[in-house]
């Protein structure tokens, strides 16, 4: 690729990010890595799996911005994490958030920008908390599951026996996924969605003056 080309696209990039948008996303990320820092546990799944509301952030900025800003904000919440709170799980516990996230945000905010209309709002919501909480059952069972073991040295075995201590429907890894995990993302992700549909009408005024 010829360096004509280059600074091409490069220059394309700077003009969908304005120094208006990325103050905002700045801002957007800070208030996100603050929502993450408050997780709670939720009683049907295991102690180490927590809930936040860091989401909310970045779906609204992806609505206002487009889906490249909403995975700024992702980089940015996931960044400033691990340099205030460091890491427990080796990083793959800040991965699992990251791709929760990602696969939150991109349909609702691809499929609202698309419509752009007032259902669509709805409609982006329900679609990417029915894509990220489905998502995750694969994403857990054969990638975060598996490295967090290995990297670990922890049983399988010990991960589903503590699955079973807050959830007696958890008895292999499967059961994990369909009575803890899933719900645990459906509550997590239409909790998130709520809030945002509310918050995103109360955000018009920021829609009209200040992203363009």
């Amino acid at each position: 690729m010829s360096i004509y080309k280059i600074d091409k696209k490069i220059t394309k990039i700077k003009g969908k990010i304005t120094t208006k948008k990325l103050v905002m996303i700045g801002m957007f990320g800070a208030i996100s890595t603050i929502l993450m820092l408050f997780e709670f546990p939720i009683p049907f799944t295991p102690t180490f799996v927590k809930m936040d509301l860091s989401e909310l952030p970045i779906i609204l900025g992806g609505f206002m911005m487009g889906p490249l800003a909403g995975f700024l904000i992702i980089v940015i919440k996931i960044g400033l994490h691990l340099v205030l709170k460091g890491t427990t799980t080796m990083g793959v516990g800040e991965l699992a958030n990251m791709i929760g996230s990602a696969t939150y945000m991109l349909p609702a905010v691809l499929l609202y920008r698309k419509l752009k209309t007032r259902s669509s709002v709805a409609l982006a919501l329900i679609l990417g908390t029915i894509v990220t909480s489905v998502g995750s059952i694969f994403e857990n069972m054969y990638l975060i599951f598996p490295v967090y073991s290995k990297l670990y040295g922890m049983p399988i075995k010990a991960i589903i026996a503590m699955g079973t201590t807050t959830n007696p429907y958890v008895t292999n890894m499967f059961t994990l996924m369909c009575f803890s995990l899933f719900p645990f993302n459906l509550v997590k992700y239409s909790v998130v969605s709520i809030i945002t549909f509310v918050a995103f009408k109360k955000l018009g005024f920021v829609r009209r003056n200040l992203i363009k």
